[in-house]
């Protein structure tokens, strides 16, 4: 599987798990994705935010947001809608959960 460019210069991803469109047993829509993603040395992607809940365990390197540097083995997650920053100084790879 290839690293894909995202719109935000130095950020790629790779799509893991895609369940846009599943849905559960039951019948109810289900939506989500995993993604490893990959950030150049000096990437830096301005404030945005997602409409979906963001967990992000990141792998090796060093990523970076308005609050702190997190590092292998670290962890975060960010709420529906919440405004934040991403980057590396370092470069680093990550693995990202969006849900619901």
């Amino acid at each position: 599987m290839d690293w894909v460019e995202t719109d935000t210069p130095g950020f790629w991803i790779k799509v893991l798990l895609d369940e846009t469109g599943a849905h559960t047993s039951a019948g109810n829509p289900t939506h989500g994705n995993t993604q490893l993603m990959r950030v150049d040395a000096g990437a830096f992607a301005d404030f945005h935010d997602h409409a979906q809940l963001e967990e992000i365990y990141v792998l090796d390197g060093e990523f970076t947001d308005q609050y702190t540097t997190y590092r292998a083995g670290d962890y975060c997650v960010r709420a529906i809608g919440e405004p934040h920053q991403a980057g590396s100084d370092t470069g680093c790879t990550v693995l990202l959960v969006y849900r619901d």
